[in-house]
């Protein structure tokens, strides 16, 4: 092969090599131009769903302070705590809300009540599109008279707390102009627990006076926030 064969040759896997760097050189730029398009996407998604999610909590937070500057000065004499994370309202040693064993409301129960769910349905009325359900909870400690077994005391205090619930509930029905009853049918439960969620005393053992008590939660439309997050994320 002459000289200039071999030049010419020569010359020709130098274009090959350099056409095939420049087509690398541009298949990066192309992939580094996607990686960040897609980068920009997932930032704009996860900045969504913090929005949601403040969305939520700062609507938490919302209810929690307009029950507590609504009932910050009655809790004390009352007997009641409020839950922050559970926005739970807990008329705590419910003995003294009924006699002992049974669900019929006594007198200053009916007084405390009268007070309480009222001003308690006013203090939530602007949060109600965010609010699914409120749940009268009837709650016991975990003894029963007599020796009859952790089982028996069980579903013994477990009849005990529905019938306190519904007793509560049925006397805060009467609290209701008749034109929101059947808005508070739809919105308002009585669940008994029984001793399933006792209270704690730091060490563990059961506090079995505040264990002993009805309470008031708001239940907040938090499954259509994770539905509207998952979509988000999708």
């Amino acid at each position: 092969m002459r000289p200039e064969q071999l030049g010419l040759q020569a010359g020709n896997e130098d274009s090959e090599w350099v056409s095939l760097s420049d087509l690398m050189a541009g298949l990066m730029m192309v992939f580094l131009c996607i990686a960040v398009v897609m980068m920009r996407s997932v930032m704009e998604e996860r900045e969504k769903i913090r929005a949601l999610a403040v969305d939520y909590r700062d609507n938490q937070l919302a209810i929690y302070h307009a029950l507590h500057d609504e009932f910050e000065n009655d809790l004390p004499r009352w007997g009641a705590t409020i839950d922050k994370e559970k926005l739970a309202i807990a008329f705590n040693n419910s003995d003294a809300m009924f006699q002992a064993g049974a669900s019929e409301m006594n007198t200053a129960a009916t007084k405390v009540m009268r007070s309480f769910f009222p001003r308690y349905i006013r203090a939530l009325k602007p949060y109600m599109d965010s609010i699914s359900a409120i749940h009268i909870e009837g709650h016991t400690s975990s003894e029963w008279g007599g020796d009859t077994g952790a089982q028996t005391n069980y579903f013994n205090n477990l009849a005990l707390s529905q019938e306190r619930s519904r007793a509560v509930l049925h006397f805060v029905h009467t609290l209701v102009p008749a034109e929101e009853a059947a808005s508070m049918r739809a919105m308002v439960a009585a669940v008994g627990y029984s001793s399933a969620r006792p209270v704690l005393h730091p060490d563990g053992r059961e506090d079995a006076e505040k264990s002993r008590r009805v309470a008031f939660r708001v239940i907040t439309d938090s499954e259509s926030h994770i539905h509207q997050i998952l979509e988000e994320a999708l």
